[in-house]
């Protein structure tokens, strides 16, 4: 038991009462703990921390818009400093700290925490990663859509109750022209019990609620398909919708939120994985913190260096760049696991309906709403009503006195007092106290305004809003039409389209699926294959300076017309762990890691050429010097000059230095093109501006090391030089020769290009050395070759861009002329798809 002893002044005692002067009262201790515990659960459950049902808000988010309201705060209005904001709620409403006040005054205008942000907010409101500045440094007014959550509150549509010292009142529930608990959610913890409410989409929320006011006996199946699930403010994809559904049914459940992420070929050796758009209420700063920390626990591979470059302008975007040899997608998925990149968001919704917690889903939480919303239009439209009666009567009071209008003055004139006044035109005119007041009250400058025209047109529209106003309150079905009217025309002023995508599974997409094969090595989490198996594939150089690989091994055997793309110069089987050669004009092989060339996209099975990385982004190359082919590092590979020189080259290439050449030049020479012949049968080929054409095995041609400057191959008569070098292996069943003649001066009217393709078999073969056959007839004013090209047909021919142009379907005859074309074709290369 506990004593309780009443105060008293020491100094005094004799002077109080004997009832006073030792008064201690016994009481039982459990019950005053229960007592005062219940007290402050309640105080802490109905005004502090749960929202209400109708309107969605907890006390002091109500009062400050209420009290924004009522200070002029409109948007269309100037800003006003917080700190004032917060003294007038603190002052007149809300009997606690103004750090709690603002704290709620900020919340409301962070666009990354409300779904439709109900305050402006001018200045540093805060950011996912860092407080906002203090209330003296911001400023704020209410935004647009917190007019419609007080929108006639001046017309008695809610009931108003006393503040806590009882001088001011405010309103118990604002009318809400929206459903706010739903569109901006709410969390919060009370005494026993909490509450967390995702946002939604104001759009599909508004769609649900104007379907059950229409259907008053809907389903939740039924509002389902208007509210498919949560739209978060930060977008984001959800994950499942198992849970979403049991929180729909029950009011609670939880679901997974994911960033928004693609993997992007971030520099020309590197990709990475960028994101745009987060989970709910995670900010890229912790993210980062977090990969950092799950970095150096090694419980993280694969990932190289973390840069955000996120700003006004262009939003989030957090670039994570993926170390190569790693599989991108095994690197998200542990990025998922190990950082808030993957959150949970669980659901509770818990709310006050008539000042009792009720957890609801979402077809109680809709009903609520919903007959809220019938509560106040009803109320308002009795406001008005008899707002419009008041006026009417008025109306025909005036109309009465107007039509004796100097009667009524000289009534007024010589009357006494203002009473006796009332009683004789009441009497007079058989008018009532209230008309007799309002035509005493009236000045005679007001009388200039009536005219009995106006005002029988006043009366005759007074009595039409009467009458729709009576067939509104009558007619249930007439209430609901307009409640769903006005549903609408708010979320076609506010809404917006959905953020967050909603996936049912997390199911990989076909390519990845098919990268995720297992291989040897690690693993990340979800069975993804970490690093990249060394499966084949194959690498690419195109006519347009195109660098890029196939994720596998793909046939280059589609039809051309499948895929628009530029020709090829080289394609090289290789390994994606493994290396290739790259020859320069200058005679000189670069090592490339085929790990480091970007993947192609994948279309039905076909690479999409022409989506690599430019060659000058990937190499770096001398001033003047290109890029002739690419060649593996393991097959006997054939060169040729401009100025006919020819050398097989042995693969016994350095192993530790990044580029040596493969042949020594002369000064005024260069390499125009290569082959890989590791068989002797295969048939080595010039083809000279001057229109000759040379082929013999390569078994003529011994190979030689690096540093050999090799052996004549074609015999050059002055002032010609080679456009054309290359192998046509033994096995080519159907090899072709292109050839493209120019003309430095024309005729208007003719064509400066002439192209022929001849079937490579009718060129019989010579011997090394030897000036070839010819390949081409020039017609008058041509001057030689512009370009030539053997090798495997069908050929393609393209133009500098890349854009495909038309060759002849007819083969011309070996020593014939070409057919003149209009088109420049710039390259020829092999037609695969």
């Amino acid at each position: 038991m506990a004593r309780r002893r009443a105060p008293s002044r020491p100094s005094a005692e004799d002077e109080l009462p004997p009832d006073f002067r030792e008064n201690i009262v016994d009481i039982d201790v459990t019950s005053e703990m229960e007592t005062s515990f219940l007290e402050y659960s309640y105080s802490v459950i109905y005004s502090r921390a749960l929202p209400d049902a109708r309107d969605g808000l907890k006390p002091v988010q109500r009062r400050i818009l209420f009290m924004m309201n009522q200070m002029g705060l409109r948007p269309d209005r100037g800003h006003v400093k917080s700190a004032r904001v917060v003294g007038e709620v603190m002052g007149k409403l809300h009997p606690h700290g103004d750090s709690a006040i603002y704290d709620a005054m900020v919340r409301l205008a962070q666009s990354f925490a409300m779904r439709l942000p109900l305050v402006d907010g001018h200045g540093n409101f805060g950011s996912l990663d860092d407080g906002p500045a203090a209330s003296r440094y911001t400023e704020a007014r209410m935004a647009p859509a917190a007019l419609a959550l007080t929108a006639d509150l001046d017309e008695d549509v809610v009931d108003f109750v006393p503040n806590y010292d009882n001088q001011f009142t405010q309103p118990g529930v604002l009318p809400a022209a929206f459903p706010n608990l739903l569109v901006n959610g709410s969390s919060g913890i009370a005494v026993g019990m909490a509450t967390n409410m995702a946002p939604h989409n104001l759009r599909e929320v508004v769609a649900g609620a104007r379907h059950l006011v229409e259907h008053p006996e809907a389903t939740l199946e039924e509002l389902m398909r208007f509210v498919p699930g949560p739209d978060l403010p930060s977008g984001g994809r959800i994950v499942g919708l198992d849970g979403i559904r049991d929180a729909y049914r029950t009011g609670r459940g939880s679901f997974k939120t994911r960033a928004k992420v693609s993997i992007e070929q971030i520099s020309p050796r590197k990709q990475g994985i960028v994101v745009t758009q987060l989970p709910y209420m995670v900010g890229p700063e912790k993210v980062t913190e977090k990969i950092k920390e799950a970095a150096q626990a090694k419980k993280l591979q694969g990932v190289s260096d973390v840069v955000d470059l996120t700003d006004r302008k262009n939003g989030l975007r957090l670039v994570i760049e993926v170390k190569n040899g790693f599989n991108p997608q095994a690197v998200l998925q542990q990025l998922y696991k190990y950082t808030p990149m993957e959150d949970s968001f669980g659901i509770n919704n818990v709310a006050l309906v008539d000042g009792r917690p009720r957890t609801m889903g979402l077809l109680e939480l809709l009903r609520v709403y919903v007959e809220h919303r019938l509560s106040v239009v009803r109320r308002r439209t009795g406001f008005r009503l008899a707002k419009r009666r008041d006026r009417l009567h008025l109306v025909e009071g005036l109309l009465v006195a107007i039509v004796d209008i100097d009667e009524v003055i000289q009534i007024i004139r010589s009357s006494d007092e203002t009473a006796v006044a009332r009683e004789r035109l009441m009497a007079v005119y058989d008018l009532s106290r209230v008309q007799a007041d309002h035509i005493l009250e009236l000045r005679l400058r007001q009388l200039t305004k009536y005219s009995r025209i106006e005002l029988e047109k006043e009366q005759e529209e007074l009595r039409r809003e009467i009458a729709e106003l009576e067939e509104t309150l009558a007619s249930d079905s007439r209430l609901r039409a307009l409640v769903s009217a006005e549903l609408a025309e708010v979320a076609e002023v506010h809404g917006d389209d959905r953020r967050t995508e909603l996936l049912e599974s997390e199911a990989l997409p076909a390519p990845v699926a098919a990268a995720a094969a297992p291989a040897p090595g690690r693993t990340a989490a979800g069975g993804l294959a970490l690093e990249i198996a060394d499966d084949p594939c194959w690498v690419f150089l195109s006519t347009s300076g195109q660098l890029a690989r196939t994720p596998s091994q793909v046939p280059l055997v589609d039809p051309p017309r499948r895929i628009k793309h530029d020709a090829l110069v080289s394609a090289v089987r290789a390994t994606a762990r493994g290396e290739i050669g790259a020859v320069t004009s200058t005679g000189r092989m670069l090592r490339v890691q085929v790990m480091d060339v970007p993947v192609l996209t994948a279309f039905e099975g076909t690479p999409k050429l022409g989506d690599g990385v430019p060659v000058k982004d990937f190499l770096t190359l001398g001033r003047g010097e290109r890029l002739v082919g690419l060649a593996p590092l393991n097959a006997v590979l054939a060169l040729g000059t401009r100025n006919g020189v020819v050398k097989r080259v042995s693969p016994e290439y350095p192993l530790n230095r990044e580029d040596w050449e493969v042949i020594t030049l002369k000064d005024d020479d260069e390499v125009v093109g290569l082959a890989e012949s590791a068989a002797a049968e295969d048939e080595l080929v010039f083809v000279t501006r001057d229109g000759k054409l040379l082929h013999f095995e390569a078994g003529a041609v011994r190979p030689q090391g690096r540093t050999a400057g090799g052996v004549a191959g074609v015999k050059l008569v002055a002032g010609d030089a080679v456009v054309f070098f290359g192998a046509v292996r033994a096995a080519d069943e159907t090899p072709v020769v292109v050839t493209l003649a120019r003309a430095d001066e024309v005729l208007p009217g003719m064509s400066q290009y002439s192209v022929k393709v001849t079937p490579f078999s009718e060129y019989p073969p010579k011997g090394r050395a030897t000036g070839g056959v010819r390949a081409h007839r020039f017609l008058k004013g041509e001057t030689g070759l512009a370009l030539a090209w053997v090798g495997h047909g069908p050929a393609k021919a393209v133009a500098a861009s890349g854009v495909a142009r038309a060759l002849p379907t007819e083969h011309g005859r070996r020593d014939g002329s070409g057919v003149p074309t209009d088109q420049v074709i710039d390259a020829v290369g092999p037609a695969y798809g």
